[in-house]
């Protein structure tokens, strides 16, 4: 595994100053935002685009330095009932793959989406029970109507320029677990892949170990992301696990994002790295830093630290004692 960092939390850093921090750390991979929710700092995509000569001194700055770019991310709302933030999620999306397959870059992280209740719905509509009945219907109407058309000629589009989709498993989109993950797959093709992120698993009761066996059989974990989640077992009495509380009230929340090693022990870290390599995945483990009590620079530093002492780092090679 290649240990790098979303570097959308370096926000206060130039280009060149982010990617010697980064080097400097000791990581080996950048994800770099190309819009959306993370935001374009590093990456003006439609200049790179139109310039080769940007491309080219782009991806230098980056080599130079040991490092390779693990994904572009542009984690956003494609199906909103919102046609303008839907049409801006999808021209975003489509310009990000342009540029991954150029660049060689393997992967685009993304959100899958989540539509609204009916055509005139003007926000978007997280059915999360079946019954009543109506969200039963809400459900189907959004996958069959939006999510799948939506993503069928978004996957076309990005297997015919070899370019994987890392959908991130999050809480307020159509896909969150494993299971509405390989539904959408199945549905389309297998550019479609997770962007497997442990931390909104915890919460929602699922073991990371567990999801990524199931992923893994079915090839289908194309990124991942490293941020850990506390759970408050007291305050999830009170609140439950679809907690509505600000994420800064954390004396009062059933879970918080944490640091990795913050939320659980590197153990279960080393469980999840070593879950990976025998699952078929021995890509990017991308530091993700949403830790609410802790600094940008102290989180990261921490992170890193954690995960190089449970990281696989070299190839297994012959098995010497059979």
């Amino acid at each position: 595994m290649k240990i790098g960092v979303f570097t959308v939390l370096f926000q206060d850093k130039t280009f060149e100053e982010m990617l010697d921090h980064v080097a400097n750390s000791g990581l080996k991979m950048v994800e770099i935002g190309t819009g959306g929710n993370p935001g374009n700092h590093f990456c003006n995509v439609d200049e790179l685009l139109e310039d080769e000569n940007k491309r080219a001194a782009f991806m230098k700055a980056i080599t130079d330095r040991g490092l390779e770019i693990s994904a572009f991310s542009c984690h956003n709302n494609p199906v909103s009932p919102n046609e303008e933030e839907a049409q801006e999620a999808h021209e975003t999306f489509i310009k990000s793959v342009k540029l991954a397959s150029i660049l060689g870059v393997p992967v685009v992280n993304t959100f899958s989406g989540i539509p609204g209740s009916d055509e005139e719905a003007k926000y978007p509509n997280w059915p999360v029970t079946p019954w009543p009945t109506a969200y039963s219907e809400i459900l189907e109407w959004q996958w069959e109507k939006k999510l799948i058309p939506y993503w069928k000629e978004a996957a076309q589009f990005a297997k015919d320029h070899n370019v994987k989709i890392g959908i991130e498993l999050h809480a307020g989109f159509s896909v969150h677990t494993p299971h509405t993950l390989l539904k959408l797959r199945e549905a389309t093709n297998d550019a479609i892949g997770a962007n497997l992120d442990p931390s909104h698993l915890w919460w929602q009761g699922i073991d990371p170990v567990a999801a990524i066996k199931i992923l893994g059989k079915a090839n289908a974990i194309h990124h991942f992301h490293a941020k850990d989640t506390y759970i408050d077992q007291e305050n999830v009495n009170m609140y439950g696990l679809t907690d509505m509380q600000p994420y800064g009230s954390v004396q009062s929340r059933a879970w918080t994002f944490r640091t990795v090693g913050y939320g659980h022990s590197p153990q279960v870290w080393g469980d999840i790295i070593s879950a990976l390599r025998i699952n078929g995945y021995d890509y990017a483990v991308s530091i993700e830093h949403e830790d609410p009590i802790m600094s940008v620079e102290e989180g990261f530093q921490k992170a890193a630290q954690n995960l190089q002492s449970v990281n696989i780092n070299e190839s297994l090679g012959n098995m010497w004692w059979t």
